[in-house]
Parts: structure tokens; sequence; C-alpha cells
């Protein structure tokens, strides 16, 4: 009887992984062409891990959940706009996405080149095209997820959203927000968006923090404080500014994780904000 009950049980979890894992769907984000070029034609160069460069043509790798329960999430990789570490920081979180009831979606941005507008038309355009698909695949709400720079680009589209493309929600993963440079924070990501030398005006008007309003969407955060990358400060002064003008926010630190972790399991902190993350979309779904 026991050994039937293991059987049973392997058989079930056997269809679970199968019902969780649906085959993906790939749109492109501009089949007529996108608003602004990035200026970039050729091939795209893509290493052994996954990560892009060289992107011109921008898409939206779509994983239907085979069990909706109504909510969509669009993943932006980082990279520092000047890579996309869709290998890492996108496909690998799918399964588990799925597994939840939540539809998946990993965002193929361009890459600014000079042009920072870019990534932002393909981010806000990909949650329009999940909409539109909201029927097809059981959506009810899209939300924004970013990892480092694409936390930076996710914190953007959050604020800098059109009447058709707002998201219901933000996803953050020790996500480059600020990049005021008078605060002693400049990057690479700062200098891949924007340029080395680009007027305050510009800096402010791409640091998220200076722009939350009282309709930008529901944030979850997640950071390491020994984050070398990026200071945990700047997460704090979002999560800050959300909550002074009474937007819901969960913030998460973790004293140990540096940069980067992603969905690795060597995280040793996965299992807590992942479980933390599962339980405040639960929450989300029921108001």
């Amino acid at each position: 009887m026991q050994q039937i009950t293991k059987i049973l049980f392997a058989c079930f979890m056997l269809c679970a992984v199968t019902l969780s894992a649906q085959k993906s769907v790939v749109i492109n984000i501009w089949p007529d062409g996108a608003p602004t070029s990035n200026g970039l034609s050729g091939e795209e160069v893509i290493s052994s891990e996954g990560n892009i460069k060289n992107i011109s043509v921008p898409t939206l790798t779509v994983y239907p959940a085979a069990r909706p329960n109504g909510q969509a999430v669009i993943m932006c990789p980082g990279g520092g706009y000047s890579v996309l570490c869709a290998g890492t920081e996108g496909h690998d979180m799918a399964k588990w996405f799925n597994a939840q009831g939540i539809t998946f979606a990993v965002l193929k941005y361009r890459l600014p080149n000079k042009h920072p507008e870019v990534p932002l038309e393909d981010a806000l355009q990909a949650i329009r095209l999940l909409r539109q698909h909201a029927s097809q695949w059981k959506i009810e709400t899209v939300g924004i997820m970013g990892a480092s720079a694409g936390g930076h680009l996710a914190t953007t589209a959050s604020v800098r959203y059109t009447a058709d493309s707002r998201p219901d929600f933000q996803i953050l993963l020790y996500p480059r927000i600020s990049l005021m440079t008078d605060t002693g924070r400049k990057s690479d990501t700062h200098d891949n968006l924007l340029g080395k030398n680009p007027a305050k005006e510009l800096e402010e008007y791409y640091s998220a923090e200076q722009h939350v309003t009282e309709n930008t969407p529901p944030a979850f955060i997640a950071h390491s404080t020994n984050d070398n990358s990026v200071p945990i400060e700047v997460s704090i002064d979002y999560y800050l500014a959300l909550i002074h003008k009474n937007v819901s926010a969960s913030i998460h630190v973790y004293p140990y994780g540096g940069h980067g972790w992603g969905f690795n399991d060597a995280f040793v902190y996965k299992p807590l904000w992942t479980e933390e993350l599962s339980k405040w979309l639960s929450e989300l779904r029921r108001k």
C-alpha cells in the first residue's frame, strides 16, 4: 500500500509539472517597425550563458499558465543596458510563475545605444500586447518585473506609463532605480542609458523615485545589504517614496547575496523571497 501511494504521488507531481510548463509563444513587439530606432542592425550576439547583445528586433516570449489565476508578469532582464541577461534573469523563472498559475513573459527589449527612450517604448508596448491577448490567456492584471537595470526599466514603466500601458503591479530585484549623479551613485547603467555627461534634467526624468504618485502601481522589492553594484539605499528611497504617496509596497532586505542572484539556487534566501512574493501576489488577487 505504501508503495502504491508513492507511485500515485509521483504521478501527481509529474502531472503538476507538465501542467505548469506550457509551450512558449514569441511575439514581435513592433511587427510594423518601432517608433524610434536604436541605430543597431545586423545579427544578434548571444553568449553561451544566454546574454544577448545588438538587439534591434524586440520580442516578448510568453509562457501561458496551464491553470491561469488571472495574473501575468513581464520580466525585464538586467545587464546594465549593455547586454540582456535573459538566461539567468528571465526564462529560468517561467516554470515557477506558471506553477503559481501566472502567465510569465520575458521581454527582449532593445538596448538604448544612446537612445534612452527605446527600452521604455518596448516595455510599455509589451504591456499593451499582453492585454490584447487577455481573453486568449485569461489575463486580468499585468505586472512588470525587473532585475538590476531591468528593475530600472520596470520602475520607469511604473511612473512613465501611458493611458493604455499602466502596469497593475511591479516586482523589483536589486533594482537600479535612481540615475541622479549628485547622490554619488553614477553607474554603467547611467552611462549606457544617458551617456557620460547628460543634463541633470535627463537624469531626473529617468529616476523613478522622483516621480511616484498616488497612481504608481504596488511594488514588491527584494535587495541584499551587501550589494556592491546597486546600493541598498536605492531600493529604500523608492520604497519610502511609494509609502509617502500611500502606494502599497513591500520591501525585503537580506544581509548577504550581493548582486545578480536572480533565480539562482545558490542564493541562500531564494526560498524566502520566492515564498514572500507568492504570498504578496496572492494578496493582490484578493483586492
